[in-house]
């Protein structure tokens, strides 16, 4: 193996951090503030840019270490998806397994630890920046740019409260999230800058997507890498989802889809475009480019591509944590075989019973219907940790035709979905079931049949210990947990829904010593804040305490 795995326990950082990063920074940091740099040529342009530009493509810490999981958004997809159960890191000692593993990495002197806060803060200052720079009255493109940052600040808090609070909203409207700074913010305020409580933060985040979607009124974009109204019509409907104000979720998640349709089998399964280029359900995306450092350094291997992307040519030097360093992010076996045959998503991932097949030429065979480089994926899977197939994921495919399977610089140069249609009309039918049931199993049907024109209602209400959730609820998180795989809501859903997790059972694909069962939602989905914010924010409020790792694999369960 040609990569250095994993380091158990990364060193302490010291950097200091306030509220984030959000103080105005000095001439000698690396970081300009709003007046630095106001009266630049094309600066306005610049900054509305680095909205998203600075969500992928780039080493956020910007220390000269090239970490395989520094890669931006898509990377907290992972670190929230392999803290439940539905993706499981088949490698014990992956760059995702401190999420994984609940170890001690996690506490706030820690680099994993350090990571969500510097990135979402981050996003948030240039936010910020913006907002500041448009002016109280902004007009023409600044105007438009004013309504992009507001939405994308409100998108950064929402998932750093999602991390960050211990209890949802609907359980606890005054349980604390994360510091709320603005523009406004004052290096005074940072020092003293309690975790809003989440009524507070709802309303915060709301009036953001209010003046958001004021600001872009009128606003055309030119591609699906930039927001406009119906991303914050989305938004919206994520937020009132959490808040479990139904009407308002029914009515933006409405809203959200005019324009967009369901990817049809033929998109959802391609071979060659399959999770890799946009389509007329993605609703907003971001990009990985040839020039980006995280495909020119370190092989190519702090990307997406690098963790989630399989057929790559092995014989190519630097081609892939997923596809040749056994660092496989696979679905969990037990969710896998829910999935009916006839559901087309069943499809884009490895049958568990070719592993039961008496050779490797059967096995090489079968893997031809899912792949047109069944050698390539059995030794992705034989040659490494897993020492295994099934369960192996092809949901998101190398980019740039035959050359990307051939070269990791081109193959990893793909988008990822961060909004589709199906996951508004999913949050539609869930608000529409909770106002009237029968109306949402109704919807329900509709939408499941497009993917399995089979489906029965009532076979997927498997509780995950809560048996308070109505079993409507539990049928329409399946749905996510099988549409919406990999695309980072695992946590979210697991928190909002006060879900356990199971791990252990007959068969389980998960890495032995971690196959864990909680009847409770982990404390290791409550991210700790870093250290350094509590060294220098005396009003925090209090940190989310250390999780710590159950011990060994806990007793079957039996479903």
């Amino acid at each position: 193996m040609k990569k250095n795995i994993y380091i158990s326990a990364l060193a302490a950082l010291a950097l200091p951090m306030l509220s984030g990063c959000m103080q105005e920074f000095q001439p000698e940091t690396s970081y300009a503030d709003s007046d630095q740099v106001a009266d630049a040529p094309n600066s306005y342009n610049n900054f509305v840019n680095a909205l998203y530009s600075t969500l992928s493509g780039s080493f956020v810490f910007g220390t000269g270490d090239t970490y395989p999981y520094d890669y931006g958004i898509t990377s907290m997809f992972l670190t929230r998806d392999v803290a439940g159960q539905d993706v499981v890191p088949a490698y014990s000692g992956s760059w995702y397994s401190s999420w994984y593993q609940c170890g001690a990495g996690l506490g706030p002197k820690y680099l994993v630890c350090q990571i969500p806060w510097t990135y979402y803060y981050k996003w948030i200052k240039g936010a910020n920046d913006v907002i500041s720079l448009s002016g109280e009255t902004p007009e023409g493109a600044h105007k438009y740019g004013a309504g992009q940052a507001y939405a994308t600040r409100a998108w950064m808090y929402l998932e750093l409260s999602q991390m960050f609070a211990k209890k949802p909203y609907a359980v606890d409207k005054q349980n604390i999230t994360v510091p709320i700074v603005t523009e406004k913010t004052t290096l005074d305020d940072l020092a003293f800058n309690p975790r809003a409580p989440w009524e507070k933060m709802m309303e915060f985040i709301i009036s953001d997507l209010d003046q958001a979607e004021s600001l872009l009124d009128g606003f055309t974009r030119a591609d699906v890498y930039v927001m406009d109204k119906s991303v914050v019509y989305g938004l919206k409907a994520r937020a009132y989802l959490l808040m479990e104000d139904w009407a308002n979720a029914e009515k933006y998640a409405k809203l959200a889809q005019d324009g967009y349709s369901m990817m049809s089998t033929a998109e959802y399964t391609s071979r060659t475009n399959g999770f890799n280029s946009p389509n007329g359900s993605w609703m907003y995306a971001t990009k990985f480019n040839p020039t980006d450092q995280n495909i020119l350094l370190n092989d190519g291997d702090s990307c997406w591509g690098s963790h989630m992307i399989l057929e790559i040519n092995p014989s190519v030097l630097g081609c892939g944590y997923a596809a040749n360093y056994g660092q496989q992010n696979v679905i969990d076996r037990h969710l896998y075989e829910t999935i009916p045959a006839t559901d087309i998503r069943k499809g884009v991932f490895v049958d568990f019973a070719i592993d039961d097949m008496p050779n490797k030429a059967a096995q090489i065979e079968a893997l031809k219907a899912y792949s047109d480089y069944p050698e390539w994926v059995w030794s992705t899977g034989y040659d490494g940790y897993y020492k295994q197939v099934g369960g192996l994921s092809l949901k998101f495919r190398a980019g740039g035709g035959s050359e990307g399977h051939e070269n990791q610089y081109i193959g990893f140069c793909v988008s990822v979905p961060l909004m589709r249609f199906e996951e508004m009309k999913l949050i539609e039918i869930e608000a529409v079931g909770m106002q009237n049931e029968g109306n949402g199993i109704s919807m329900l049907t509709d939408f499941a049949k497009q993917r399995d024109s089979n489906y029965v209602y009532g076979q997927h209400n498997e509780t995950y210990y809560n048996t308070n959730t109505p079993a409507f609820r539990n049928e329409v998180w399946w749905q996510r947990r099988v549409e919406l795989w990999g695309e980072g809501f695992s946590t979210f859903d697991i928190k909002r829904l006060q879900k356990g997790i199971i791990r252990s059972y007959d068969g389980s694909n998960h890495v032995d010593g971690y196959r864990w069962n909680m009847e409770q939602t982990p404390d290791w989905m409550n991210w700790c804040i870093v250290g350094t914010e509590q060294d220098y924010n005396f009003g925090l409020g209090g940190n989310n305490p250390t999780p710590i790792a159950p011990i060994g694999n806990s007793p079957l369960y039996v479903w």
